[in-house]
């Protein structure tokens, strides 16, 4: 406890200094804290102040870079201005010296002799939670080694007191804080950044990530060496593919850089629309290409995940695009979004019409999917409608995966590439097992309405027919207005038997279930005979009064 506390103050003098390096004596004077003159140098002049936010994310460490990152697609948080300076940051991190054999017998109580032929020492890859080694293991198979750096997980712990310090400082002292949500935004990046540090969790993705692909010809999951992996080190199948962006590599292996192209985008809106499980950044140094041609990601610390209902109108959502229809790309939004202050209805109609004509007037060759996405969010952040966090990792994957397959295929369309997921979705929505399904869940949905028909509703009846309905005020007729209310409710209730009786109709007759006479189902045949019956009935009752 004392050491946490220690650490803390540590990392606050490091905050407080580099703070005031950069011009924000002012905000450390509202909060109380005294820099000493001279104790730092002041380099003001460095530039904006959204320029010196950079240099003050950079300067204190990688979680901070990691932090400025995930803020440089939020569009609706933040100002133009911030925003491109965010998208400048890079991540500055140094190698750590690690004695990998004594790592991995203290984690697996192993001799690493016995199951490592070789372990190259010297780091693949560094990151800022963890390197990459290569190995040999007895059995031959090439693997690779991420082993977490020495207490990294108390360092993002510190960082992240600091950084939520901060929100409460900036949410306190500045207009601009006072406005955003900024601490549900550093909740999300707190969860995400914690994920990305548990190696148990990125495990857990490959595993998904295999099993969902596990059928394709299309791409590769690496293979998972669980006897050498925990929460610390994580041992992999090393892939020895070309990097994605390698045009001159692929065509020396008869590979076709425009296949892999469609490929790689076509497996990324799979991961979105037929999962909803997708990699969160899936860069050029994170896509390989296996020499028989089959599309590789690798890293999964940081995925995406969208929940079935809004799969359901994320799908919806796309359908709409495609077919050009603004009315129902307004509507899914809405129903997406987490909450929403749209300041003019009809404002917020133009600005999505505007989208829609954008993108089916120009050619699309000459746009590409980072201009649609930031016409989106400007469209969102001056409408005011509040997104989940997946809605943004999705913007920034297509962003980078349509980079990625540009850069080897000038020609890729990714509006063009969604067509067959609109058929597809099309297909799946009408096929009898979803329209049974549906209508199953409308007819429960149905009987636990009326099932649960409010008591209060229920003694009105009850008292219509004990001809103990009363009305403290005066009105005439009496007798004409309960009977008139009563028979309104009985309306109410055989609509909705009728309803709900066509659909089960409607069900049955699409699945051709049940006895049959020709080509006639007996149950939909006897089905729709009572729908006539009801509609008559409701007729009758309704025209006679």
């Amino acid at each position: 406890m004392f050491d946490k506390h220690q650490r803390k103050i540590k990392r606050s003098a490091r905050l407080i200094s580099v703070l005031s390096k950069y011009g924000f004596r002012d905000l450390l004077a509202r909060m109380g804290k005294k820099t000493e003159e001279g104790s730092v140098d002041e380099i003001v002049s460095a530039g904006t102040v959204y320029e010196r936010i950079r240099l003050v994310l950079e300067e204190l460490g990688p979680t901070f870079v990691k932090l400025g990152q995930s803020f440089s697609n939020r569009e609706d948080l933040l100002p133009p201005e911030l925003i491109q300076e965010l998208q400048k940051l890079q991540d500055r991190v140094e190698v750590v010296e690690m004695n990998v054999e004594e790592i991995l017998e203290n984690e697996f109580n192993i001799l690493v002799k016995d199951h490592f032929s070789e372990i190259v020492l010297r780091p693949l890859a560094t990151a800022s939670i963890a390197q990459v080694y290569k190995a040999t293991l007895i059995s031959g198979e090439e693997v690779i080694l991420k082993i977490k750096k020495p207490d990294v997980l108390s360092i993002i712990e510190d960082d992240l007191l600091l950084i939520k310090d901060v929100v409460k400082l900036i949410s306190t002292y500045s207009e601009m804080g006072a406005k955003l949500n900024l601490k549900q935004a550093i909740g999300t990046f707190e969860k995400s950044l914690l994920e990305e540090a548990s190696l148990v969790n990125e495990r857990n993705n490959i595993r998904q990530f295999s099993l969902n692909f596990k059928h394709s010809k299309e791409t590769y999951v690496p293979l998972v060496y669980d006897e050498y992996s925990n929460n610390n080190v994580l041992c992999m199948e090393y892939i020895d593919g070309i990097k994605v962006t390698d045009k001159a590599e692929l065509l020396r292996h008869n590979i076709d850089p425009a296949d892999i192209s469609e490929i790689g985008l076509r497996l990324f809106v799979s991961q979105i629309l037929d999962y909803g499980f997708f990699h969160a950044d899936p860069h050029a140094g994170n896509i390989l290409v296996k020499k028989d041609g089959r599309v590789v990601f690798i890293d999964f610390g940081a995925v995406g995940k969208i929940q079935p209902n809004d799969k359901e109108i994320l799908e919806s959502l796309i359908v709409a695009f495609v077919a050009k229809n603004p009315n129902k790309i307004v509507r899914y939004l809405k129903k997406m979004a987490v909450s929403y202050e749209i300041p003019d209805e009809r404002k917020f109609e133009n600005d999505v019409e505007e989208v829609v004509s954008f993108v089916h007037s120009t050619s699309l060759k000459d746009i590409d999917s980072n201009t649609i996405i930031n016409k989106m969010k400007d469209v969102l952040k001056d409408n005011r409608l509040y997104m989940p966090d997946y809605f943004y990792l999705l913007f920034k994957g297509i962003g980078l995966i349509e980079g990625v397959g540009r850069t080897i295929n000038p020609d890729l369309d990714v509006v063009k590439s969604l067509h067959p997921y609109t058929r597809k979705i099309f297909k799946k929505r009408i096929s009898p097992k979803k329209l049974l399904r549906k209508g199953v869940d409308k007819v429960m949905n149905f009987a636990d309405n009326v099932d649960e028909i409010p008591k209060e509703l229920r003694s009105v009846l009850q008292k219509l027919d004990d001809d103990k309905f009363t009305i403290s005020s005066e009105i005439k007729n009496i007798e004409k207005t309960n009977q008139l209310i009563k028979s309104s409710i009985i309306n109410l209730i055989l609509g909705m038997i009728l309803g709900a009786n066509i659909i089960a109709t409607a069900i049955v007759f699409v699945s051709e279930s049940g006895p049959r006479i020709g080509e006639l189902s007996v149950v939909a045949g006897l089905g729709s005979l009572f729908s006539v019956f009801l509609i008559i009935i409701l007729f009758l009752r309704i025209s006679r009064k």
